[in-house]
């Protein structure tokens, strides 16, 4: 099964989880870190998001990926998570959540000998994003997150 695929299986299979559990789906990442695989589905609450919450959604999932349409995934990792404060945008319900508030872009090569921009996400879509007026193409931008001040 393609990695777009699984994501999408996986996000579908976690909707009507999450709407049970009160806790909203941010995302589903499913990454290699050396030869061990990590399928991570983020989650999210107004009221914040409790060890209860990631315990009950990972409880509830396990069984499902388990059975036969998930057949075939290399051995994984299951992880529930919070979104964080400093989470990744990545979806265009991301950028739109986002929108107004302080991010840092990353770049895949330094941009006028910066690897990083921080300012505020003032627009996105699929070819563009924009932070405090300067428009960034998406081919130049690696990773755009919140940038939460202490």
């Amino acid at each position: 099964m393609q990695q777009k695929e699984l994501l999408r299986r996986v996000r579908e299979a976690c909707l009507p989880l999450c709407e049970a559990g009160n806790v909203s789906l941010w995302d589903v990442t499913f990454e290699k870190e050396g030869a061990q695989y990590t399928l991570t589905v983020y989650i999210d609450s107004a009221e914040g998001v409790f060890i209860e919450d990631c315990e009950k959604i990972s409880r509830a999932l396990d069984p499902i990926l388990d059975g036969h349409e998930f057949d075939g995934l290399p051995h994984y990792t299951l992880s529930v998570s919070s979104a964080g404060l400093e989470r990744t945008l990545r979806r265009p319900e991301h950028f739109a959540w986002g929108m107004g508030k302080n991010v840092e872009v990353t770049f895949y090569r330094p941009r006028d000998g910066a690897r990083t921009l921080c300012g505020t996400l003032d627009g996105a879509d699929e070819e563009s994003v924009t932070v405090s007026g300067t428009r960034l193409p998406r081919a130049d931008v690696a990773a755009v997150r919140i940038r939460f001040e202490f």
